[in-house]
């Protein structure tokens, strides 16, 4: 699965691991952004599998895959750099599962993250029962414009 370029949400991270500018997210982050505010719609059933070589969470619907979330592993913590879905899984709850998945994953081996997904960011302003696995001396992206 190939991922967005984190890149393109323009961020700038201080020392502190915070954003120094609001990141503005593209139409298809957008778009996933929506899909986690929204309905916590399950019919779809993933099989989440974390490849540690290639730092992500695949997410695979009969051998099919069909999403991901990109991490990196950071002084102690762990990076949350992207989600991705492809669009026709869209609106099923790929991508709350996949993040739920990765973030109950998190708390289970008693990590912490580091948030630069704008996606992951709304899921957790949503969810707010996820704020604790977020770092809180470096939370990564903390607000996400809706621009």
């Amino acid at each position: 699965m190939t991922d967005p370029d984190p890149n393109t949400l323009a961020p700038q991270h201080t020392a502190a691991g915070t954003s120094s500018a609001t990141p503005v997210p593209d139409d298809d982050q957008k778009a996933l952004m929506g899909e986690v505010a929204g309905d916590d719609d399950q019919s779809l059933e993933l099989t989440i599998t974390k490849d540690e070589t290639a730092g992500i969470y695949d997410a695979t619907v009969a051998d099919q895959e069909v999403g991901g979330l990109t991490y990196r592993d950071h002084d102690g913590r762990v990076v949350l750099v992207a989600v991705s879905i492809l669009p026709q899984f869209r609106h099923q709850g790929a991508a709350t599962q996949l993040i739920r998945h990765v973030l109950d994953d998190l708390r289970a081996q008693g990590k912490k993250a580091t948030v630069l997904c704008p996606i992951v960011r709304t899921f957790i302003d949503k969810h707010t029962e996820y704020q604790d696995v977020v770092d809180p001396q470096h939370p990564g992206v903390v607000k996400v414009s809706p621009r």
